[in-house]
């Protein structure tokens, strides 16, 4: 999740340039480097979010691409990162918060209100939101499943199906499928979603191993029905394809900002999350990246956001309530140790 891109903000009159020289120095703003997963998405983030929070923050921005946790790590253990902000999925903040490798934040500076407390921690925070939604090819189903038990009924539905090769978001749609409540899925009983998940496995098709992937297969019509980010579904059926999707039932996670621990402009870095995580700047989401949402509510009391756009965003009021929020900080803790069960379940 990330982008590259540079925006510079350097303000100054004449007359604080003339008093620098006669000082023998010159003031510039100074430069943040943000690093996130590169592609599409980095670049929609710089231009929404990024670029706009760092000219309200008086920062220069640089941005850079990392391919997850273990680049992360080497650059902190370097004692010397060369990255101050990474953009990276909640899960993945949550466990490098629990390694001790990022900066606290200074909720003094970054105003938290409207971001809920399963979307932020003491050394991170979201910045937007993504949904798991179940897809399906319309050619094979007039209407499609409303919920994930019904997904995981295959004498209503039958038919091929992908779910993603990763637990973290398998875990809590099987648990949905076998009639937990969404309000009541942590901490997640795993042993009761693998169980569910082993009367689904027969009539999975493809475990997905990328956004690409998913989009391609149910794009394609190789699978019938799929698990899969609604940002990935929505530019499917841009394309027209014979597919379609539901909130309903739905999974919210996010992306969120963090501070390397070693960062040489944690002010900076304060002042820039701050900006993103802002009202105003998250209300450019939603016109600007409709297949994503913003994570703070407050967003959607500001101006200039069309009945078009609301109805679009997996964060609006009407679509939120049908979803269920990821808790970050579950996974934080327990990730290692949902993994090798999970790979063994998919491999039998």
């Amino acid at each position: 999740m990330s982008i590259f891109s540079k925006c510079g903000v350097i303000a100054g009159s004449l007359f604080t340039f003339s008093i620098g020289l006669a000082s023998g120095t010159a003031s510039a703003a100074p430069t943040v480097t943000v690093a996130g997963y590169g592609g599409a998405l980095q670049d929609a983030l710089n231009s929404t979010l990024w670029q706009p929070a760092a000219q309200q923050a008086g920062v220069e921005l640089r941005t850079d691409s990392h391919d997850g946790q273990p680049a992360v790590r080497l650059q902190v253990q370097s004692g010397k990162p060369a990255w101050d902000v990474i953009h990276i999925g909640a899960n993945d903040c949550a466990v490098l918060s629990r390694q001790n490798l990022l900066e606290p934040l200074d909720y003094s500076v970054i105003n938290a209100k409207g971001i809920p407390e399963q979307a932020r921690g003491k050394d991170w925070i979201a910045t937007n939101s993504y949904s798991v939604v179940m897809g399906w090819r319309t050619s094979k189903f007039q209407e499609g499943p409303k919920n994930w038990q019904e997904f995981w009924d295959v004498k209503k539905f039958p038919g091929r199906r992908a779910l993603s090769v990763a637990p973290d978001e398998m875990l809590e749609i099987a648990l949905l499928a076998d009639g937990v409540p969404r309000d009541k899925l942590y901490p997640l009983d795993t042993d009761r979603a693998l169980k569910s998940l082993e009367k689904i496995k027969p009539y999975v098709s493809v475990w997905w191993t990328s956004g690409a992937q998913s989009s391609q297969l149910i794009k394609d019509g190789e699978v019938d029905l799929i698990a899969i980010w609604s940002s990935r579904v929505d530019s499917v059926i841009k394309d027209n394809a014979q597919v379609a999707y539901t909130f309903n039932d739905g999974l919210l996670g996010y992306g969120c900002m963090a501070i390397l621990k070693g960062s040489r402009q944690v002010a900076g870095a304060q002042k820039l999350i701050a900006g993103v995580v802002s009202p105003a700047i998250q209300a450019r989401i939603p016109a600007m990246m409709g297949y994503y949402g913003p994570t703070n509510t407050l967003a959607f009391d500001q101006p200039g956001i069309t009945a078009d756009q609301l109805a679009q965003s997996n964060m609006a009021p009407a679509n939120r309530e049908k979803q269920a929020l990821m808790d970050a900080q579950w996974w934080g803790a327990h990730m290692a140790d949902v993994q090798e069960d999970y790979k063994e379940l998919i491999a039998q």
